[in-house]
């Protein structure tokens, strides 16, 4: 089955990238007008000239000034926002007892408060359409936490928390807003395609279908979530993880006779 996005526009930050790209270039296959937001011009370019985005937006999402600048100049070109896909985020990781507090501010801005300041800046748009469709980029992280990475998990959770509230503050007009949680998808972020084979076998072992995740997976999700199908789904945190810890051992199964 399709998912047609023909007609409607939909925005992705940290679209230059990563699981970015692949999400703005699933929506642009699927017919919707994909709006691009990055702080890398140079692969933003990459972007619309590979036809994955057909506006793009340079904009840092802690600047409230900055989205807010950035929304209206999508209402101005395209006259509406169907989607919002907060997917940009950064990782920070040591033990907390010496973790550098400007560090800690540094991902709660841009995880958290970068979220914050894009769901503000267009809510009142979707709120004159009376629909809308707000997708925020958790992680696996926010439902069980790493070692030395209190900062990431802790604005991850965070952002739980803000989509459940906003599901019911903006339910009354028709917007639905939820989170995904990725579970170990390679980037360049986690370092996950740079473990030894050992390394590996102990992370893939934590999952019930044992893989790496791939970007797509989150990306099929995002575009779920963002249809007609998924309609009456809203303040909920979707797990895209392959099962890791759906029972405590779940490499178990694969030692059954």
């Amino acid at each position: 089955m399709q998912i047609d996005m023909s007609g409607r526009v939909v925005l992705v930050t940290g679209a230059a990238r990563g699981i970015g790209r692949t999400i703005a270039q699933t929506f642009a296959r699927e017919g919707a007008s994909v709006v691009g937001l990055d702080l890398d011009p140079g692969a933003l370019a990459e972007l619309r000239e590979e036809g994955l985005a057909e506006t793009v937006l340079t904009c840092d999402i802690t600047d409230p000034d900055a989205v807010r600048a950035a929304i209206a100049t999508i209402e101005e070109q395209h006259g509406r926002l169907d989607v919002l896909v907060n997917n940009a985020g950064i990782n920070a990781e040591g033990p907390l007892e010496t973790f550098d507090p400007a560090l800690w501010d540094r991902v709660f801005a841009v995880n958290v408060r970068g979220v914050l300041n894009t769901c503000q800046a267009v809510i009142p748009m979707m709120k004159r359409q009376q629909s809308g469709r707000i997708i925020n980029a958790a992680s696996f992280a926010a439902i069980i936490p790493s070692v030395e990475a209190a900062a990431y998990g802790a604005s991850k959770a965070a952002v739980v928390q803000m989509t459940r509230v906003l599901a019911s503050e903006l339910g009354p007009w028709g917007i639905t807003v939820n989170a995904y949680a990725p579970g170990m998808i390679p980037t360049a972020m986690n370092g996950f395609s740079d473990l030894d084979e050992s390394a590996a076998a102990t992370k893939l072992d934590q999952l019930s279908i044992r893989r790496w995740g791939l970007p797509e997976d989150v990306a099929n999700l995002c575009l779920f979530l963002a249809g007609d199908l998924s309609g009456y789904i809203t303040g909920a945190l979707l797990d895209v993880s392959g099962g890791k810890f759906a029972t405590q051992d779940p490499g178990a199964a694969r030692r059954m006779p």
